[in-house]
């Protein structure tokens, strides 16, 4: 435990030690981390940041229950789920190959170009589609890998009880899945908490937008490490939290193999 620490004081120290002794460090503690442009910029930056965190909590929900209807539609062996199941292939291939920020600019742009009836034209309500959209096809193939980890002996067992498919997938095979992939689920949330930065491409006033507006006008990127520190004060407890999960899955499962 001594030489642990020692040997972590010492790298650090080292680290920070070469950086604050670089030429061109004052430069860049005037620059990024200035004390007067971060109480300044603070106020906007916090209103913004909680127009990041309404839209992570709007979509991650919806990106749940998509996601997870997208996997049962391609586990489906049914002759009428046939549509339901091509729709769901084709939805992950595509919005797993296009980078999200493409998406958000397509249809923030797009889809109130199309003039429907009904149909909200709001930035704010777009981007968040373009985040559910984006998100469900990986959360899809998370939940469809958890499926198939189930070993087939539950469904044979299901149905030996005279489950229908249905039923077993609904009480035998899907509790057991979800447990399995809520790790990597929340690796996924992680990812949606910071990428509901991508928003300011579009000129949406979240977190990002605002300290970049303030940078631009200021001529100092102090902003920008504000917005930063606000993304990791959110993102590493959920990251923790993953690490604990996962580490108990581990266990039970050694413990389950013995």
């Amino acid at each position: 435990m001594l030489v642990a620490t020692a040997a972590t004081v010492l790298v650090v120290g080292g680290l920070v030690l070469g950086v604050v002794s670089s030429p061109g460090w004052p430069t860049v503690q005037e620059t990024f981390l200035d004390p007067f442009h971060a109480r300044e910029s603070f106020p906007a930056i916090l209103d913004g940041f909680w127009l990041n965190v309404t839209m992570f909590l709007i979509a991650e929900p919806l990106i749940l229950a998509l996601g997870l209807g997208l996997a049962l539609a391609r586990q489906s062996r049914a002759p009428l789920m046939v549509p339901l199941r091509a729709i769901a292939v084709v939805w992950t291939d595509v919005f797993r190959g296009i980078p999200t920020l493409v998406l958000v600019f397509l249809l923030v742009f797009g889809m109130p170009s199309l003039g429907l009836q009904g149909v909200p034209t709001s930035i704010f309500f777009w981007a968040t589609v373009a985040l559910v959209v984006s998100y469900s096809a990986y959360v899809a193939e998370v939940f469809r890998s958890g499926i198939e980890s189930v070993h087939p002996s539950q469904l044979a067992s299901a149905d030996a009880l005279g489950l229908s498919r249905g039923q077993a997938m609904r009480f035998v095979v899907v509790p057991q899945a979800v447990r399995r992939v809520v790790p990597p689920l929340l690796n996924d949330f992680v990812s949606l908490q910071k990428d509901t930065a991508l928003v300011a491409s579009v000129s949406l006033f979240d977190a990002l937008f605002s300290a970049r507006d303030y940078a631009n006008y200021n001529f100092n990127y102090t902003p920008y490490v504000v917005v930063a520190v606000f993304f990791v004060v959110l993102t590493v407890p959920l990251a923790r939290l993953t690490d604990a999960l996962g580490r108990r899955y581990a266990e039970r499962e050694r413990a389950g193999a013995r």
